[in-house]
């Protein structure tokens, strides 16, 4: 026990130096996913069907492909057709992409359990469609599709450790470095471990606060 806290006294400063990169990369990623996704849901939502076929292909194709497959090509394969990107930036760019196929499922759902009869009051007073959207739809739809967001949000901060292949200098790649060097892989991926669940948790917990707060039903596993 005594050599574990010692290690972890000398572990820890690299470790949390790591976790503020995995909290920068979610939440940048979460971002960039939010605004991608809710416009992959309009897009399938359109009344164009050629619109809305090309939001259903890129969603499929997105979640088709295995994310460290999509890190992947956006950090190796796009400087080859000219386009540079840092391995953060490449991370966060392709952990966005990956998970605004599942942001647009939840806005899409959202969007559809909103009472049809708000929206035909809407037009009915003289609102045009897109002011409907946006004034009346969406506000619904976001706090209908927040369970399920949140729960993108924690599978996010998890799913940040791939961008680790890629050579980013999050959590689990620090974790990986030290390990490498000191062979102390019990103490390493322990506390790798322990720090996930400090932030994962408290997430959980205030999410479900939150959802709580709004009377929102969710299904525990």
């Amino acid at each position: 026990m005594n050599a574990f806290l010692q290690h972890a006294r000398d572990f820890l400063p690299i470790l949390l130096q790591g976790a503020v990169v995995t909290v920068q990369v979610t939440v940048l990623s979460f971002l960039l996913s939010t605004v991608l996704g809710l416009g992959l849901a309009l897009m399938k939502r359109s009344s164009h069907r050629g619109i809305a076929w090309t939001g259903s292909s890129v969603v499929n194709v997105i979640r088709g492909l295995p994310i460290i497959v999509q890190l992947f090509y956006i950090y190796f394969v796009l400087p080859d057709l000219g386009i540079q990107l840092s391995a953060f930036q490449a991370g966060v760019i392709g952990l966005g992409i990956a998970y605004s196929a599942y942001q647009a499922e939840n806005f899409r759902a959202g969007i559809e359990a909103v009472d049809p009869g708000q929206r035909e009051a809407a037009e009915a007073m003289g609102m045009r469609p897109a002011m409907v959207m946006r004034r009346v739809v969406l506000p619904q739809a976001f706090r209908i599709a927040l369970p399920p967001y949140g729960n993108t949000l924690v599978m996010m901060l998890k799913d940040s450790s791939l961008v680790s292949t890629i050579t980013v200098a999050e959590m689990t790649r620090a974790g990986q470095l030290i390990a490498s060097s000191t062979f102390q892989n019990m103490t390493v991926y322990t506390l790798v471990a322990l720090l996930y669940l400090a932030m994962s948790l408290p997430l959980v917990w205030g999410l479900r606060r939150l959802e709580a707060r709004l009377g929102l039903g969710r299904r525990h596993a």
